[in-house]
């Protein structure tokens, strides 16, 4: 028996075994690549420290776009009015990383990926924040760290992320953090029309009060 699940138009963008309808799609019947590659690519990704609060997504519904997102006190949602489509309401998503069976949030607006996605931090912020990020083939990346009045106070970016070399790899997992006194917020850009970019975890560690 075949299971078809109804999904959004982004995962419609997302998932290559996608009907014409771009309505439902065959999810594969599980991950091509080895019990050995899986834990390859999770050993490139650095571990949590003590004092760092995770934010992992692995209590969310997988495809129901939905507009905004709070977890541990941090709240998930697109930056801005979308550009694209000014009519439509921005919203967010999450998308299976089929390897490892990990959730990433996402922008699920499909022609509207210039929009970033803005993670609020709770409190007085957070000293440093780490982005775990995984993405289509050659999408660039860009996180932008600020404080309370709008100020940027730290960025990282790079030109493409990383990306399998065969198909049946697990696709490879990006570390980014940033660190300030007070961040804020966070904003997470890169791709263009038909990529993704997901926040596979985001850390932080949080501001002390006096």
């Amino acid at each position: 028996m075949v299971l078809r699940i109804a999904v959004s138009p982004l995962l419609a963008v997302l998932v290559p075994a996608v009907c014409l309808a771009s309505t439902t799609f065959t999810p594969p019947p599980g991950p091509l690549a080895s019990p050995a590659q899986i834990a390859a690519v999770l050993a490139t990704v650095p571990p949590a420290v003590s004092d760092e609060t995770v934010v992992d997504f692995e209590k969310t519904e997988i495809g129901t776009p939905i507009p905004k997102w709070e977890e541990k006190g941090v709240t998930f949602e697109l930056a801005g009015p979308l550009k694209r489509t000014p009519g439509a309401k921005p919203r967010i998503e999450f998308f299976p990383h089929l390897a490892t069976g990990h959730k990433g949030i996402v922008n699920a607006m499909a022609t509207d990926q210039g929009v970033p996605l803005k993670m609020t931090l709770p409190d007085a912020g957070a000293s440093s924040v780490t982005l775990v990020l995984w993405g289509s083939t050659g999408c660039p990346a860009l996180v932008e760290a600020y404080d309370k009045d709008g100020k940027l106070v730290d960025k990282k970016s790079v030109d493409a992320i990383p990306s399998r070399k065969a198909p049946d790899e697990p696709v490879p997992f990006l570390t980014l953090t940033l660190q300030a006194p007070a961040i804020a917020y966070v904003q997470l850009s890169g791709p263009r029309s038909g990529e993704y970019l997901a926040a596979d975890e985001l850390r932080f560690v949080p501001v002390k009060r006096d």
